[in-house]
């Protein structure tokens, strides 16, 4: 028992803390995204902390949407990150907006007012800015934080009722201006914004700030776990301050590292800005970090799920190797894609023995994990295609592959001996002539060894298909130390898309199973869904190995 304490994480202490003492019987978390944009990477790590920890501990998670800025939300947005949070496999206990308590929270507000906690300000953004102080200078108070609760309130009353623009006013907490606490020098708390709402469309032209809605958006809910990452630490005493202030359920906030990866940005306005320039093909770009970018791609959640568990749940911000996620999404792939010959930059063999116009069916494996599982039928001929890779006329010692007067087998088949080589004009080899050995057949015949085994597929047979070679979007490891006088988009890689085409065995058009397959000795690959009868398009998730050499 004392041996699995220590392995918990800090958040599961705290839980484990307060069940135990009674301070709460049973945990609530929640997830909360600002529905202007697409989940990331990022809320993967923090969907996995927020419902795992209440899968662990018998809780359940809400999701809520903190929609309080009308002119970035949209329903575009709300739908897909619950189609992305059920992809992950999650399922949450109640869906909820910050927008529900809208009336709430204004009453709240009036409350404030009257109890001289809050008041009408008439100040510009920059008088503001200006009069707040620094870390080492006081603020200066605002000429119309003396005004009487009565007054404040029929002036908050008109910016609800739309009787001033955008910025002429503000409702502003009354805390104290010299607190050595920025965030507590009068926080605003409603501006003026004159925009329609996804869900209140034009019932409100004042919206309430993150940092008045949130806690108590948690109090409403009776939130007992409220899980942010690392930057929202800042706000935690504000938090606090409003719950007490209000005397409502006291929810507390907890904060965790968020999540940096190497070679990828997870800013959204800088990916919207991405999208919006047409430098990806949109939200979903397999090459773009949101959740439906890696899900076209061919990640799948099970490998976010352990990318995420290996991380683990620290304080401390660090960069994390993509590396790592790309070995999970190998891990996870390996045990149950479904295997598949593709040749991608073709030389031709002609069997010269082969009987005229015979054609072998091989019963191969779809999985050798799986050896009597299920099956594909692969067929053989005597002109097949081999990747060009695969032979070397001048080979070194220890090539093992296809070389003149050399034997390989080729996979699941037959071993073949190379006796000619074919060259055009030029001096580039276009076919070879070879012979392959009938007692070699597996299974039914002399088992004889080689060094060397090589993928194929039939001249006849083979299916032609678009390969979209997707790599990193970025060339720089920390894209948060971008240099000054360079702009993040600078070192957007041009090699993060190479198109090719590949001669695939027949049996890879009918796969049906939904996850990426594996183009054996090659990577693993997912159909993308521009597919067409006339086009077959399959997007690279990862190569078997890595290459990536970085800076």
């Amino acid at each position: 028992m004392e041996e699995e304490v220590k392995r918990l994480n800090f958040l599961e202490e705290i839980i484990e803390d307060d069940l135990k003492s009674g301070k709460c019987e049973s945990i609530l978390t929640r997830f909360p995204p600002e529905p202007n944009g697409y989940l990331h990477l990022g809320h993967a790590k923090s969907l996995c902390i927020n419902f795992g920890l209440a899968q662990k501990y018998g809780g359940k998670t809400n999701l809520r949407y903190d929609d309080t800025n009308p002119t970035k939300e949209d329903t575009e947005y709300v739908d897909a990150i619950k189609e992305d949070i059920r992809w992950m496999g999650f399922q949450w206990e109640k869906e909820c907006y910050a927008s529900d308590y809208f009336d709430q929270l204004y009453e709240w507000a009036e409350r404030m007012i009257e109890q001289g906690l809050a008041y009408v300000d008439d100040q510009t953004q920059e008088q503001m800015r200006e009069n707040r102080g620094t870390v080492d200078k006081p603020g200066v108070n605002s000429p119309w934080r003396d005004r009487t609760p009565e007054e404040n309130l029929r002036l908050f009353r008109e910016m609800r009722d739309g009787k001033y623009a955008d910025g002429e006013k503000v409702l502003r907490a009354k805390i104290d201006m010299a607190h050595p606490k920025m965030e507590f020098r009068d926080p605003i708390m409603y501006r003026i914004k004159h925009a329609s709402h996804h869900r209140t469309g034009d019932k409100w032209c004042i919206y309430p700030m993150y940092d008045y809605t949130h806690g108590q958006s948690d109090s409403i809910e009776h939130i007992t776990h409220s899980i942010c990452t690392l930057e929202f630490d800042v706000h935690r005493p504000l938090y606090d301050w409003y719950i007490k202030t209000l005397g409502i359920f006291p929810s507390h906030q907890y904060e965790f590292a968020r999540l940096n990866l190497t070679y990828t940005l997870m800013s959204k306005r800088k990916l919207l800005e991405l999208v919006q320039k047409g430098l990806v093909a949109g939200w979903d770009d397999p090459r773009m970090p949101t959740l439906c970018g890696v899900r076209r791609r061919g990640y799948t959640a099970d490998a976010l799920k352990m990318f995420c568990d290996k991380i683990g749940v620290t304080k401390h911000d660090q960069l994390m190797d993509i590396q790592l996620l790309e070995w999970c999404v190998r891990q996870d792939l390996n045990a149950r894609s479904n295997r598949y010959m593709v040749v991608q930059d073709p030389v031709k063999v002609k069997i010269t023995n082969w009987p005229a116009g015979q054609v072998e069916w091989f019963d191969c494996p779809l999985n050798p994990a799986e050896p009597e599982g299920a099956s594909r039928k692969v067929p053989f001929t005597g002109e097949l295609y081999i990747d060009r890779a695969d032979f070397m006329e001048d080979a070194p010692k220890k090539f093992f592959r296809l070389k003149p007067d050399g034997e390989v087998r080729l996979k699941y088949t037959y071993i073949i001996k190379c006796d000619k080589v074919i060259k055009d004009a030029d001096g580039n080899v276009t076919e070879l002539e070879c012979s392959y050995d009938p007692s070699t057949k597996p299974g039914a015949g002399e088992w004889r060894s080689v060094k060397g085994t090589i993928h194929w597929v039939s001249c006849d047979y083979a299916k032609k298909i678009t390969l979209r070679n997707y790599d990193r979007l970025f060339t720089l490891a920390d894209m948060s130390q971008v240099p000054e006088d360079k702009d993040y988009k600078d070192f957007l890689n041009p090699e993060s898309l190479v198109i090719g085409s590949g001669l695939a065995e027949p049996a890879l058009l009918e796969d049906a199973s939904g996850i990426a397959v594996q183009f054996e000795r090659t990577g693993y690959y997912i159909k993308d869904k521009d597919s067409s009868e006339a086009e077959v398009i399959f997007n690279r998730t990862a190569t078997l190995k890595d290459s990536y050499k970085p800076e």
